[in-house]
């Protein structure tokens, strides 16, 4: 009858397994009886429907697989209703004429052959049905080992991300703590260079300034052992202010306190002083040759810079060569950002090891080797003359090959010129008081300052100088920071509170180093000038008297308080 009614073949086995089973529970209850029914209304269904008296009742499986498998499911006392929604809606009569025509057929020589493919469709439909059900059960089970295995892989991953999370952030912290010591020991590093390298300046300008004085025309006359020993000392004593310098430049340079102060450099005579510097440091059997060139047009730099770069250079080459020749080329070379002179550097020395070539920049690394026992150095040369290099705007670049040579090439910028101009002869100033406790040092400045003013005044007790000061009225006042109560400060604070001296210059000369100076304390102080190489043109630049001979006074703003090439520590006061 469902076939007849149109019912599809997954609701009729659906209705009828379930019709089946709930028959099999109501077996044996009172005036149980089953009909086929189409039920009327919307929607139009096929239904099966079960009466019987007494208690006995389906039970609650069957009551909820019925109300998720079909489309109608109704219990009441002693009346069962399942049913499935027709695909087609019929009429009674429709209905009717449909079922007659069925029950005509099954009851037709071939019922039983009907009935038994019924049956074996009702059986296939009901295999398939538990093989669908054996199927999910075992994908379910398949999906909850699957669950569990993920899950324990992704604790287990968890478990080895913390952990290397932790690894992670132990080394961060290793790794920031010992970046902070290596901080801590380069900037002791530094500061101890540049102490001892300040400490050593004194006493080693003390003894140039003597043996200078001594080897004078004018002093006493020496016997020639004494002259020559004398110049020994004069040359040793350069030597070791040189070496002292670098020192301080380099821990400047580290530091980022070291400034070039680019003017106009003549480059002729910068190598003509390396050629008389070097002449006697050069080994018989090698040749020095130093070109003897002026740049074809504008070469600003900072000449002490320069001087010391090629100084380096050629003195490394002259150190590992024992024989050819020492050669320094000028080139000049117009590229697009401007005019750059290329000074080339070549040996026929002992040469580098190439895998030793980026070491030798490395500050106190000597390439080892036989060669290198016989030769002194504390293996800062090259590094300083990188560093100064790359402070002037350029690169040093360098070649080499074991046994045959080397070759160092220094590249620097060219720049229009600024020059203020060479010093006069006749002196500036008609005076100047100098106050410093130091009477080395006095004697030592006594020939700068006497080109510099017609009479000078020096006052070695401090607790005089303002007395002295507005006695004289001098034209400039140099005043040393390092000496006992009144300091150098509390004198610029007495100068500063008299009216009357604010139009005068006052100029600082120490040996102290940059961070010792305390410049909240300079006032009017027009720049700090360090005692090293302490000329009368720098005097004359610091105190403004270059803008005089354009009509300025003594007392009126320099055009700039630079500071000097000579010694990086010299730095206009605030």
């Amino acid at each position: 009858m469902c076939q007849a009614l149109e019912l599809g073949e997954g609701k009729r086995v659906r209705l009828i397994t379930l019709a089946s089973e709930a028959g099999a529970e109501l077996l044996g209850a009172a005036e149980l009886s089953a009909e086929f029914v189409r039920t009327a209304g919307q929607p139009h269904r096929a239904a099966v429907r079960f009466l019987w008296k007494g208690d006995q009742a389906p039970g609650n499986d069957l009551l909820t697989a019925s109300q998720r498998l079909l489309d109608l499911s109704v219990v009441d006392r002693g009346c069962l209703l399942l049913g499935q929604e027709l695909s087609t809606p019929l009429t009674a009569d429709q209905a009717s004429q449909r079922v007659d025509r069925e029950l005509a057929g099954l009851r037709g020589p071939d019922m039983s052959e009907e009935l038994r493919r019924q049956n074996t469709q009702l059986l296939q439909a009901l295999q398939d049905e538990r093989s669908r059900s054996d199927e999910l059960e075992r994908l379910n089970k398949e999906l909850d080992e699957t669950n569990a295995g993920v899950m324990a892989l992704y604790s287990e991953l968890s478990g080895e991300l913390e952990e290397t999370n932790r690894g992670v952030v132990a080394l961060y912290a290793d790794l920031e703590d010992k970046s902070r010591r290596l901080r801590l020991a380069s900037a002791a590093k530094t500061r101890f260079w540049a102490n001892v390298s300040h400490e050593l300046r004194t006493p080693v300008n003390a003894v140039i300034a003597l043996a200078q004085l001594l080897l004078d025309a004018g002093a006493e006359p020496l016997t020639d052992e004494q002259h020559q020993q004398v110049s020994l000392i004069a040359g040793s004593g350069n030597t070791l202010l040189a070496l002292v310098e670098e020192l301080l430049d380099t821990a400047k340079a580290e530091s980022g306190r070291l400034e070039p102060q680019l003017v106009e450099a003549d480059l002729r005579t910068v190598l003509h002083q390396l050629r008389g510097t070097l002449a006697s440091t050069t080994a018989e059997g090698v040749t020095l040759e130093i070109a003897d060139t002026a740049f074809p047009g504008p070469f600003v730099t900072d000449e002490v810079m320069l001087t010391r770069v090629l100084r380096n250079v050629l003195s490394n080459g002259l150190k590992f060569t024992t024989e050819g020749s020492v050669r320094l080329t000028v080139a000049d070379e117009r590229r697009a950002d401007g005019p750059w002179a290329v000074f080339t550097v070549t040996d026929t020395g002992v040469g580098i090891p190439e895998d030793e070539i980026e070491q030798v920049f490395e500050e106190f690394y000597q390439v080892r080797g036989d060669h290198q026992r016989h030769v002194s150095g504390t293996g800062l040369g090259l590094p300083y003359a990188r560093k100064l290099t790359e402070l002037l705007g350029g690169r040093l670049t360098l070649t080499s090959r074991l046994g045959h040579g080397t070759r160092v090439v220094v590249e620097l910028p060219a720049a229009p010129a600024r020059s203020a101009g060479p010093l006069p002869q006749e002196p500036l100033l008609r005076s100047v008081v100098i106050i410093d406790d130091d009477p080395v040092f006095l004697r030592t400045l006594r020939p700068t300052l006497a080109r510099l003013a017609e009479t000078t005044t020096e006052v070695t007790h401090s607790v005089e100088a303002l007395r002295t000061i507005r006695t004289t009225m001098p034209d400039a006042v140099l005043v040393d920071l390092a000496m006992p109560s009144p300091d150098g400060y509390q004198v610029l604070q007495q100068i500063a509170a008299v009216p009357g001296l604010a139009q005068v210059p006052v100029v600082v000369l120490t040996s102290m180093g940059e961070s010792d100076i305390d410049r909240s304390r300079l006032g009017r102080a027009r720049a700090v000038l360090g005692k090293t190489h302490l000329t009368a043109e720098r005097l004359a630049e610091a105190l403004g008297l270059r803008a005089r001979d354009t009509g300025s006074a003594p007392g009126e703003p320099a055009g700039t308080d630079r500071q000097d090439p000579k010694d990086a520590k010299d730095t206009p006061a605030p």
